[in-house]
């Protein structure tokens, strides 16, 4: 007697459809903001959110946030406040190259604010998607602004 093949189902499935689509940004456009930051005196207006868990590895963007996708959904209202109380104007995710957890997760988020703008709270939190993820960052800029960046780790994607 034969095992029945088992098809695994995608982390996402049983969560809702995301009904948004945000912008990308591209990481020239991060670099800048990263770059003004250093020049003006007002507040960090920008907070990036790294949403890859497994393949968490070779290094992620200066002061990113490690939200894993398979558990961000519960944990967007959290963020929100967060973005909210904080004074952050554009949230940015991204994962290793923006195809398919970012967005996502992106999505979602934008759901949520459009969801609470429904009943009375506006938000000046605008979203976004790197554009490459980290993979496209690390291969426009290497090493720059990248902590625990690992040379080695990334030689496999040249």
């Amino acid at each position: 007697m034969t095992e029945p093949e088992t098809k695994t189902q995608e982390w996402w499935v049983l969560l809702p459809v995301v009904r948004s689509t945000p912008p990308t940004i591209s990481a020239d456009e991060v670099m800048k903001l990263f770059d003004d930051m250093d020049i003006t005196p007002t507040p960090r207006a920008f907070l990036l959110v790294d949403v890859r868990r497994t393949d968490w590895e070779g290094g992620t963007i200066k002061t990113s946030l490690n939200l894993p996708a398979q558990s961000f959904y519960q944990t967007r209202k959290t963020l929100f406040d967060l973005l909210e109380r904080g004074g952050f104007k554009k949230v940015i995710f991204y994962c290793g190259a923006s195809n398919g957890r970012g967005p996502r997760c992106a999505a979602w988020m934008q759901d949520y604010i459009d969801d609470v703008a429904k009943f009375g709270r506006k938000s000046e939190v605008k979203v976004f998607i790197l554009a490459g993820g980290i993979k496209g960052w690390v291969k426009d800029f290497e090493e720059a602004l990248v902590d625990g960046f690992e040379e080695k780790y990334w030689e496999q994607f040249k």
